[in-house]
């Protein structure tokens, strides 16, 4: 059950990392990471369609990988995202907690995140 959670995470993760830097890989590379992550093809499949062996699919998903989290470690756009989407979503909460409550605070909690947003 963990094994399995912990793959889903990688693909979501793999799916993310192709979202924001995908356009970065050559045609052939995007074409074959998509077919593995995306179409959930397997690596024999891919092999086949594209003429190459299975260790090569491999190979090239393993050094789109590699690209792609380089990409991240620089960049951080996909972490600047999820940060951004984290703040939207307390920004969401406390705002159905001011028209409950119409608590003050809030609004000054609410006005403190839109400003983080606008500095990521």
């Amino acid at each position: 059950m963990i094994t399995q959670v912990i793959e889903m995470e990688k693909i979501v993760q793999q799916g993310l990392l192709y979202d924001f830097y995908g356009e970065l890989l050559t045609k052939h590379q995007q074409q074959i990471y998509e077919d593995v992550v995306i179409n959930d093809m397997s690596l024999s499949e891919i092999a086949q369609e594209q003429g190459i062996s299975r260790q090569g699919v491999h190979d090239l998903v393993r050094r789109c990988d590699k690209i792609l989290s380089s990409y991240e470690e620089k960049l951080h756009l996909v972490e600047k995202f999820q940060e951004t989407k984290r703040l939207v979503a307390e920004i969401e909460t406390l705002t159905a907690q001011y028209q409950k409550t119409g608590d003050g605070s809030l609004v000054e909690r609410i006005g403190q995140i839109s400003r983080e947003i606008a500095e990521i």
